[in-house]
């Protein structure tokens, strides 16, 4: 290894470990995380809620595949800046996106070793499962009326505050057994055709390890 890749690398350390102590609090070691989303307003509007300085969250705009990609893009512009993620977590709908485009994104986020947390049909289902368990897919304005009679008030789907009401009128703990117990319910599991279900819970799993 010549001097010049030796020193480049002890740089880009340096520069992780200066990002690190920038967004960590005292006393802990927080993760770097990169979560791409399909939406670009309800999926990151929810996990901006959390309020934890070492996430990266990017709303995409795009299908499956377009996330992944985006995911794949942002990870590799930030390596370049010395920022490398500890995690990258790509979140979308199957929606009524063709199975090419869904299947295709689980596996190319597999082959990079990134993470999913997909919802079959629509993210929404991952709000429903604070307050009841759904073992039927039902329309995505079934899904809001669900919503809308739990958290007492016309669901908005921007709602830049839902993370709060989901909290306060609803149950995070319950909606992580739900929907853990969904995906668990399809043997052998097929994510395109199981519906309804959401790995979201995996995610936020994730970052309730540093929601206080």
């Amino acid at each position: 290894m010549g001097s010049d890749d030796l020193f480049k690398k002890r740089k880009a350390a340096r520069k992780v470990a200066d990002y690190r102590r920038k967004t960590g609090k005292k006393g802990e070691d927080r993760d770097l995380i990169l979560i791409v989303c399909e939406g670009t307003k309800s999926e990151p509007n929810y996990f901006h809620g959390f309020k934890l300085t070492n996430l990266t969250i990017e709303g995409c705009g795009g299908d499956p595949l377009t996330v992944v990609d985006k995911a794949i893009s942002i990870q590799t512009s930030e390596k370049a800046k010395g920022k490398i993620f500890d995690q990258v977590w790509c979140v979308f709908d199957r929606d009524s996106f063709p199975a090419y485009r869904f299947n295709g994104a689980l596996q190319k986020a597999e082959a990079r070793d990134f993470k999913v947390a997909y919802s079959n049909e629509a993210f929404e289902l991952w709000y429903v499962l604070h307050f009841e368990y759904l073992n039927t897919g039902i329309s995505r304005s079934d899904y809001g009326d669900k919503i809308s009679h739990h958290i007492q008030e016309d669901y908005q789907k921007n709602d830049p505050f839902i993370f709060q009401k989901l909290q306060q009128f609803g149950d995070q703990n319950l909606a992580i057994r739900y929907a853990a117990r969904l995906v668990n319910s399809y043997n052998p599991p097929d994510p395109y055709n199981d519906n309804p279900s959401t790995t979201v819970y995996k995610l936020v799993e994730i970052l309730n390890r540093w929601y206080k």
